[in-house]
């Protein structure tokens, strides 16, 4: 029997946006491939079965909004845009070459599919507020999602639009957080202690879950509970406990693959450890 399911799907897919953006990067010489690779499964899950979306209407009003607030894993959502059918995979060898319209953190300009261009930190969530108080006059039921990565969490905007998203009962809002533990060049609690985490969202005002970011099942399950909560009532935090570089043996929990591309001997063992991964 061949299981079909959106766990399997979002299995294989997010196999497939790992493998596309270790080549991506690895062509083009661009980072971030341990960001990557932490949020992979993530995404995978949300454009597998929880995200309502139409490939052939990009701009539907009736879509879910979704928000790579963490714009430098552009290649990631990048990857997954043309898995599902927003374009052809062919696109995805421009990544990161001079007049690709796939720059490096990621843009909204006519890559269809993606809804805000991001890169610089701190701004996905005040959008997303934004979005979803617009949804909430107009009456709309779509939902809004932005994924953080954690070292992110540093910006005080991200704490303003928190305060912005309670007091304005933003239930329509679910902000997922990479908490893969390493930004830029070292920890995120010897850069700055983020710790109590769970306490500083719930003390927000918002409702707090948490996973392992790496599980397919368990996403899916928390992401299920979190769509059925009705507009007017708290915003949703879900913080996913990831491992940066997950999926190659040599890259995980490592802040050296923050900025360093795979290439040569590493590209080949990179790419047949993931290779190896296929059911």
């Amino acid at each position: 029997m061949i299981e079909n399911t959106p766990i399997k799907k979002a299995r294989d897919l997010s196999l497939k946006i790992r493998i596309h953006c270790l080549a991506m990067t690895s062509d083009a010489g661009s980072s971030h491939i341990g960001s990557i690779f932490s949020c992979a499964d993530i995404i995978a899950c949300l454009y597998s079965g929880i995200l309502r979306y139409d490939t052939t209407d990009p701009k539907s009003n009736n879509r879910d909004r979704f928000i790579l607030s963490k714009g430098h894993s552009g290649a990631a959502l990048y990857a997954t845009l043309a898995e599902v059918g927003f374009f052809d995979l062919s696109v995805l060898k421009s990544y990161y070459k001079n007049g690709s319209h796939l720059s490096g953190h990621v843009s909204h300009k006519n890559v269809p599919g993606v809804d805000f261009s991001t890169g610089s930190l701190g701004h996905g969530l005040p959008v997303a507020c934004g979005i979803a108080l617009a949804g909430k006059l107009d009456n709309k039921n779509f939902k809004v999602v932005t994924l953080l990565g954690d070292g992110e969490c540093n910006e005080g905007a991200i704490w303003e639009a928190a305060m912005f998203a309670n007091h304005k009962n933003l239930g329509n809002l679910i902000v997922i957080i990479d908490r893969n533990n390493l930004q830029s060049i070292e920890n995120t609690e010897q850069t700055l202690a983020l710790e109590p985490f769970i306490s500083k969202w719930e003390n927000f005002g918002f409702d707090v879950f948490c996973s392992d970011g790496h599980s397919h099942s368990e996403l899916f399950y928390i992401l299920q509970k979190i769509w059925s909560k009705t507009i007017n009532e708290k915003p949703s935090v879900l913080i996913a406990k990831t491992i940066k570089g997950k999926g190659v043996s040599f890259m995980e929990n490592s802040v050296l693959w923050h900025y360093r591309a795979a290439r040569g001997d590493e590209f080949l063992q990179a790419m047949q450890e993931l290779e190896s991964q296929k059911s």
